[in-house]
């Protein structure tokens, strides 16, 4: 990650890109920010948001938290971190319970949100908490790292953001908060993309970019076998300016974007 003095510090967050196939194929489960909120109020997101101190603890305890194999420290308490959000913001929870294989049934789900979900979004109980008060074990496996971006050193609000993608489970129902986010949607790339052309949707820069990748496959299956294989290159664009006052945000031709320079300005919001 690029240092500048005087740049703001890049809060470590994570970001989940659940998917699940639908009847035009691919789609991704999105929310729409509540417009009270400072950073890209309105904008439609995926569900995430920044790594708390608890998640670290939680990342650290084998009981609960079983390391997939070959991660790394920081991919582990960004999983945690995501699993975490994903519950808060839309009642997705990835978890098992202790000796199952498989994840918890929905009408366990209900119990558990009933009991845990508002308290758990307002900080008054941590994910640990949760998971130990239902007899809880991670599923960290099932995030599959996508993209990974940091905010322009420039920018005055910074984020270094890890993007996962993971399954829905089929018995689970992805709903937003009401809070931090006041919609949601089911959306295939194509849709979101031609709702953000039209204006009915806005993005932030590096949402787009992620949109655009995720519209290659045609599935769930293809999109996780994919970025199982793909090695993740670490995205932190540079602001070039122009004579005539215009700006562009190059990134790594590496990252597979489908291009090195593009206009901050297009149908998205800002960087």
């Amino acid at each position: 990650m690029t240092t500048e003095p005087g740049s703001a510090p890049a809060h470590l967050a994570s970001t989940v890109l659940l998917l699940r196939d639908g009847a035009e194929g691919l789609e991704v489960f999105m929310v729409v920010r509540n417009y009270a909120i400072d950073f890209a109020s309105g904008a439609l997101v995926f569900p995430g948001g920044r790594v708390d101190p608890a998640d670290h603890g939680l990342a650290a305890d084998r009981r609960r938290c079983p390391p997939p194999t070959l991660h790394h420290v920081t991919d582990l308490v960004t999983k945690v971190a995501a699993i975490r959000e994903t519950f808060e913001e839309c009642g997705i929870l990835l978890t098992r319970p202790h000796g199952s294989p498989d994840l918890v049934s929905a009408p366990r789900l209900a119990g558990i949100e009933t009991r845990h979900r508002a308290r758990l979004a307002k900080g008054e109980i941590t994910l640990a908490e949760v998971a130990a008060a239902e007899d809880l074990i991670l599923a960290p496996d099932l995030l599959v790292p996508f993209a990974h971006w940091i905010t322009p050193a420039a920018m005055p609000k910074r984020f270094d953001t890890h993007f996962f993608l993971a399954a829905a489970p089929a018995d689970q129902t992805a709903m937003h908060d009401g809070h931090e986010s006041v919609d949601s949607v089911w959306i295939t790339p194509a849709r979101a993309l031609a709702g953000v052309a039209a204006g009915t949707y806005k993005m932030v820069f590096a949402t787009h970019l992620n949109i655009v990748k995720l519209a290659r496959w045609a599935s769930t299956a293809a999109a996780i076998d994919t970025a199982r294989r793909t090695r993740v290159v670490t995205v932190e664009p540079d602001i070039l300016k122009r004579p005539d006052g215009s700006r562009r945000l190059r990134i790594p031709a590496e990252a597979d974007y489908g291009g090195t320079e593009f206009d901050p300005d297009l149908p998205s919001a800002t960087p």
